[in-house]
């Protein structure tokens, strides 16, 4: 079945929860690992508190490996996406994917290399992530109708955030393995002899089975995914798209470009997430600062506190996606359903940085999480209607690559910051000008046409004639 055939498929709603539900495992695979990873360069490359430097060093390095192949390699994978069919590039990347994560279990198990023979791998598991998301997010907008869409975009939030609730502590009993199979033997509460387990108590650390799991992981979703029939567009169109590869590229600025509401729409993203990107550096240095009295006195220590409140914020968007995919969201006017949780989102966030007590921390960061699946969702859906399945892959790509190019970028300040300011002053100050932009954006009467496709592609098609004549004005 093709894109272009006229609607979603008969049986497009359960073909899209199958691959929703088996893509949900990798997700997760995915969330351990990279959870296990930090344990192994913490407790394996850099165990000594001498080196936190290193450590730091090391965390940053493997996170931008990971972001900046995974943006920079999105209008590629956009292209690829429109070009080719999205369900062999899905089971490609699934492929690679648990051919790395294999690759790199392996390595930790018999080499225990340090981290930065690690980096490659790290890299081309964000780009091949890159091209996964582009065909996958194209993928199931040809799978359910637009009316579904909210409802499939708010089951997508909810993946994610349950990914973060579940992945530490599934991936600190998967590296604890190790340490109790040395004691299954012993007088314990718990007996484990039964298991034989003796090949588990071999291994220093199970940082490596983590990442064996991901591989099975991607395994299983590739052969689910060799089972479904997923919509992409038809041979024709995909030649006639096969123009120049840079053409193929700029071909999403000017779309967005020319429509200036999903400009608006994708410029307030790129706001969000210069405002909320650092919140991960926050939330350690306010507990570790502003908040320390509290926890102290109610005899917590930092890890139990920092992991309170991070798991508070993963409860809010587990929350948040659970009661979107059952409402569905705004069939009309969804920017309201981007707005007005920004702008309860940046409250969320302004209160954390009020706060100095752990637990209205906690309940501000559960209010910030509980916004996001649902601003998200109806943001995904507004793009899903306003673009053609067959342009999807090229203009979503660079939407990716607008919005989150902030991100890096305000990390990077926002640490500085944090370091010469109290770090709640900065929470505070960024996310005010975030409800202070959306709440202006509420009276915008270009973004507040977002969903008006004719007016969106006549002023279009006015741009690219305001263009074709000044070019013929050029020439003459």
């Amino acid at each position: 079945m093709t894109a272009d055939s006229g609607g979603p498929p008969l049986h497009g709603w359960r073909t899209f929860v199958t691959l929703w539900s088996t893509q949900s495992v990798s997700v997760l695979g995915s969330a351990l690992a990279a959870f296990a990873f930090n344990i192994y360069l913490a407790q394996t490359v850099f165990p000594l508190a001498s080196q936190k430097p290193q450590l730091a060093l090391a965390l940053s390095v493997t996170a931008l490996a990971f972001t900046l192949t995974a943006m920079l390699g999105a209008p590629l994978a956009g292209v690829w996406a429109d070009r080719h069919d999205r369900r062999k590039t899905m089971l490609g990347c699934d492929l690679i994917s648990a051919a790395v994560s294999l690759a790199i279990g392996l390595l930790m198990l018999y080499l225990r290399p340090s981290f930065w023979p690690l980096i490659p791998l790290v890299a081309v598991t964000g780009l091949i992530g890159s091209f996964h998301i582009s065909a996958f997010d194209t993928s199931y907008a040809t799978l359910v109708s637009k009316a579904q869409l909210p409802r499939a975009n708010g089951m997508m939030q909810t993946l994610q955030s349950l990914s973060g609730l579940a992945s530490p502590a599934i991936a600190a009993a998967i590296v604890a393995l190790p340490a109790l199979a040395h004691s299954s033997g012993e007088a314990t509460w718990l007996d484990l002899s039964w298991l034989n387990l003796s090949w588990l108590a071999e291994l220093q650390s199970g940082v490596p089975l983590a990442f064996l799991i991901d591989a099975a992981s991607f395994l299983f979703s590739a052969a689910v995914l060799m089972r479904l029939v997923i919509p992409s567009p038809s041979a024709d169109i995909q030649q006639a798209q096969r123009r120049n590869l840079l053409a193929d590229i700029g071909f999403g600025w000017r779309y967005i470009l020319d429509r200036r509401p999903l400009l608006w729409l994708l410029l307030t993203f790129a706001l969000a997430n210069f405002v909320t990107w650092p919140l991960s550096v926050f939330e350690t240095l306010m507990v570790k600062y502003q908040l320390a009295p509290d926890w102290q006195a109610r005899g917590y220590t930092f890890a139990t506190a920092l992991a309170l409140i991070t798991t508070l914020g993963s409860v809010g968007g587990v929350l948040g996606g659970v009661f979107m995919s059952a409402w569905g969201g705004l069939q009309r006017r969804r920017v309201l359903g981007v707005l007005v949780p920004l702008i309860v989102m940046g409250l969320g966030q302004f209160l954390f940085g009020l706060s100095q007590h752990l637990y209205f921390s906690g309940a501000a960061l559960l209010l910030f999480g509980l916004t996001s699946p649902i601003l998200n969702a109806h943001s995904q859906a507004i793009w899903q209607g306003q673009v053609p399945t067959a342009l999807q892959g090229r203009v979503f790509s660079v939407r990716r690559l607008i919005a989150q190019f902030t991100g890096p970028v305000s990390i990077a300040l926002a640490s500085v910051a944090a370091g010469a300011l109290p770090v709640g002053w900065v929470v505070m100050g960024l996310s005010s000008v975030l409800i202070v932009f959306c709440a202006a954006q509420l009276f915008n009467p270009a973004l507040r046409r977002v969903e008006d496709n004719t007016w969106l592609e006549q002023e279009a098609a006015r741009r690219q004639q305001g263009r074709a004549a000044q070019v013929i004005v050029g020439l003459s």
